[in-house]
């Protein structure tokens, strides 16, 4: 229970700064929803048609891999993030009719914090919140490198794609956002140091 409790309170966290900062700001998306919305630039395909083509195959995978529970949790992960994503919609809670530089500046570094802890305490608790969570997961296992990190790297690249429809401002300020998020998700999902490896790396 207190798994799942966590799998919430993280998706809560992500869907609020995903619609209050990151929509509200025009700020883009990176990842699957990133490659999604591409899709219906490139294409007219329907977003929520593509994510789930896109989601299908690393489930698959991840229920090959990881078993029956972890794939259970990584769609309730999922389904949290778009009810409370809906949630936040309906609320309409927030306001910021000033989009000028500094508040955008201040909702970049923001949403960076925001839906980078909330991921942080998705993944630390074992789950995912789609495809590309699960593809970063598998990248950090195979290079060493931090699934923050890879993160970064898929974002940044889907952002620096969407400047064919983007303003630069506004890909410059994802872009400083979704760093942050990978920064605050490498800290969180850090394996922590055992005490021989501890005293090893002091006689080094």
């Amino acid at each position: 229970m207190k798994r799942i409790m966590t799998i919430l309170a993280g998706t809560l966290l992500m869907a609020f700064g995903y619609y209050t900062l990151n929509e509200q700001f025009g700020l883009a998306e990176g990842g699957f929803i990133g490659l999604s919305l591409l899709g219906r630039y490139f294409f007219d395909i329907n977003p929520s048609i593509s994510m789930i083509v896109l989601d299908i195959p690393f489930f698959i995978g991840a229920l090959y891999f990881k078993g029956k529970r972890f794939v259970g949790e990584a769609l309730i992960s999922a389904g949290a993030l778009s009810l409370f994503y809906e949630m936040w919609y309906r609320l309409d809670l927030f306001h910021f009719p000033e989009q000028a530089w500094p508040a955008t500046l201040i909702a970049a570094i923001a949403s960076g914090i925001v839906t980078g802890y909330g991921l942080g305490l998705v993944l630390k608790s074992g789950a995912a919140t789609g495809g590309d969570d699960l593809l970063s997961m598998g990248l950090s296992k195979l290079t060493g490198l931090s699934i923050g990190t890879i993160l970064f790297g898929l974002d940044a690249i889907v952002i620096l794609i969407s400047l064919v429809y983007l303003p630069l401002s506004l890909t410059l300020y994802t872009l400083l956002a979704v760093a942050i998020a990978g920064r605050v998700v490498s800290v969180m999902t850090r394996e922590p140091v055992t005490a021989p490896a501890a005293a090893v790396a002091e006689l080094k």
